[in-house]
């Protein structure tokens, strides 16, 4: 039976180690992505209710996150009515 030498037998080896960590890396990285992505979603779930009760309390306003002040948004007319 014929072998490749022990130095290139260690050659494939470590690069067939580096891909697997590659690969868990990834899989990893897919994993915080997909939970961030939730955290995201629920975050804009949670500021779209807060405008919702903003605009309820003080009408269409624009806020500046800076001071907290804020400008009511004129409604726009649609022409003919």
């Amino acid at each position: 039976m014929s072998k490749i030498t022990e130095e290139e037998l260690n050659q494939l080896k470590d690069q067939e180690t580096k891909k697997n960590a590659i690969k868990l890396d990834l899989g990893t990285l897919d994993v915080q992505r997909h939970t961030l992505l939730h955290a995201f979603a629920q975050i804009q779930e949670e500021q779209s209710k807060t405008k919702t009760l903003l605009e309820d309390k003080y009408g269409k306003i624009s806020v500046n996150l800076d001071d907290g002040s804020y400008e009511i948004i004129a409604e726009e007319v649609k022409e003919g009515q």
